[in-house]
């Protein structure tokens, strides 16, 4: 059974670099990274580029904005170290794209299965939505109702859970 290592923030808390780092600390390892994220204008483009950059080379970089599960059952072992950032985004593409509150959290549930039977150590990147105001308008609400719902149960599963806050990292579970 692989670990599961959930990292919570705020957005530019430095989940991203966390994870990053966790992955770096396995000498010899095979990273693949699992990114959910699409460039739907140019400004995400040159975010998601500069992301890529980032990322050392030797990496493996996937990109699935909608089917977790099943990108991560194609890899079948291959890696030592997964990363999936960002489950926040995720959620976002699966409302936009139609699906279900019960579907998306039923999907989440998958892809944790599919993680649980890997080998790899897993790092899922999310942010915490629920420490702001309550949204004005109800698709604003859903989405951080389910964005809130998915992480409490990646939360769950997760051997360790680790909240970050203005780069300063809390280990909160685990």
């Amino acid at each position: 059974m692989g670990k599961i290592t959930f990292v919570l923030g705020g957005a530019r808390s430095g989940k991203s670099n966390f994870a990053k780092r966790l992955a770096e600390e396995q000498k010899n390892g095979r990273v693949v990274f699992l990114a959910t994220s699409q460039a739907l204008d140019q400004e995400m483009a040159r975010r998601i580029k500069k992301h890529k950059q980032s990322r050392p080379a030797h990496w493996l970089t996937l990109e699935e904005p909608l089917d977790l599960s099943a990108a991560l059952r194609k890899q079948k072992n291959r890696f030592t170290f997964i990363i999936i950032d960002c489950l926040t985004l995720w959620v976002s593409n699966m409302i936009l794209a139609g699906y279900s509150e019960r579907s998306v959290i039923l999907a989440a549930g998958k892809a944790l299965d599919v993680l649980k039977k890997n080998k790899a150590q897993a790092v899922i990147v999310a942010n915490e939505v629920g420490l702001g105001i309550v949204p004005n308008n109800k698709l604003a609400r859903d989405f951080r109702d389910i964005a809130g719902k998915v992480n409490q149960l990646v939360a769950r599963h997760a051997q360790e859970v680790y909240f970050i806050i203005a780069g300063v990292t809390t280990k909160i579970k685990g």
